[in-house]
């Protein structure tokens, strides 16, 4: 049994007041064709809308649903425009700003105490803890998703909780490692907590632009050069300079190129959306391995869903959701990892990437079913 949690870098928060969303709004909208669908686009032109599913304008299309956050001062707008161009929406969230602070619902048994039923900040996270199989785990490449690193903090301390207790766990980590990196996006997560609880990329200074950050699950070196909506450093989806220009990006991939032997899967935590996806993310073309994949995903959330009757979608990424290029499982599965999904945890939208502390025990005891059923399978059948 062996846990190694990879530790980024540190960024150090500047003294300035963090950033608010008082009265803000999440609009959900599902435009039922294309003339909908580009009333939405003609609105992101126009107005700040911060995309949350999908992550970009590009992707809205008819039949898609769409969520976004609205400014209070554009929301009248906004709403107005849906109203007169006949456009159903619903609202998600009445006050961002009252969602960010409810966040914090479970009271503190021990103040100061590590606790894994709530959100711990980046000081409280740090570091816990031959040829076998290996798993890599990755969390929070998106710094405002922090269920995901909730979920690989509890995982490692189950895991380790429940060695030589549960029969199944037990054997796994007898013959397998489980490589876990808590946080992927270190100073975008301290970000995310001190100064914008919205922040999505990481911090990384760009060149001749005043907008920060690259998306890092835009930066592997696969396809990444496929879209153009990717090229814009001040969008949310700006895949950087070049393929592993980040520093967290190439940490990983250097990490994992060097342990390539024996990793025989790959995967990833994100929110929200309650999905298990696999390749392809880049092209609506299937992987030579789909049916193994798909069954795996199928069999996954059915464990998952069964106990706590919790309702998740699998499948390819790019035709389940949308295509996108410079993927972290693509880059995975284009190395050889040929078990390479994606989680995308919960909730469906009513929290949206601000699920209460209160939800995070189901969400991780439901998730955890699911990865220790791919461990299982991993280790039965890969070579």
């Amino acid at each position: 049994m062996r846990f190694i949690l990879p530790v980024g870098l540190i960024a150090t928060a500047f003294a300035i007041a963090p950033v608010r969303f008082d009265r803000e709004k999440v609009l959900r909208v599902k435009p039922q064709d294309e003339k909908q669908a580009n009333v939405i686009k003609d609105l992101a032109k126009a107005n700040q809308l911060d995309f949350w599913y999908p992550d970009a304008t590009y992707h809205v299309a008819a039949n898609m649903t769409v969520d976004f956050r609205v400014s209070e001062k554009e929301s009248q707008l906004i709403q107005s425009a849906l109203d007169q161009n006949k456009v159903h929406y619903e609202i998600l969230m009445h006050d961002v700003q009252e969602e960010v602070k409810k966040q914090f619902d479970v009271k503190e048994d021990f103040p100061g105490r590590h606790s894994y039923a709530k959100y711990n900040n980046w000081d409280k996270i740090g570091e816990k803890d031959e040829r076998r199989k290996a798993i890599f785990m990755d969390c929070g490449i998106h710094a405002r998703e922090w269920i995901s690193p909730a979920f690989c903090q509890w995982f490692v301390h189950q895991a380790t909780k429940t060695y030589g207790k549960n029969k199944i766990m037990t054997k796994l980590l007898d013959r397998m490692n489980f490589y876990v990196l808590p946080v992927f996006n270190v100073d975008g997560y301290i970000w995310s907590w001190t100064q914008n609880r919205m922040w999505k990329k990481n911090r990384s200074k760009n060149q001749n632009s005043n907008c920060v950050g690259t998306d890092l699950n835009r930066n592997f070196n696969v396809s990444w050069n496929s879209f153009p909506y990717t090229k814009d450093p001040c969008e949310e989806t700006y895949r950087g300079p070049a393929p592993e220009s980040e520093k967290e990006t190439k940490a990983v991939t250097d990490f994992i190129r060097s342990h390539l032997k024996s990793i025989k899967a790959y995967i990833t935590f994100h929110s929200y959306s309650q999905m298990l996806l696999f390749p392809y993310v880049y092209t609506s073309e299937l992987p030579p391995n789909y049916e193994d994949l798909a069954k795996i995903a199928k069999v996954g959330i059915n464990v998952l869903s069964i106990p706590y009757e919790t309702n998740y979608t699998s499948g390819p990424t790019a035709s389940t959701i949308y295509p996108t290029s410079g993927s972290s499982v693509d880059w995975a599965y284009s190395l050889g990892i040929k078990h390479a999904f994606a989680f995308g945890l919960g909730d469906k939208g009513k929290f949206g990437f601000l699920l209460p502390e209160s939800q995070i025990k189901s969400t991780c005891k439901e998730t955890m079913l699911a990865v220790t059923f791919i461990a299982k399978h991993i280790l039965k059948h890969s070579s």
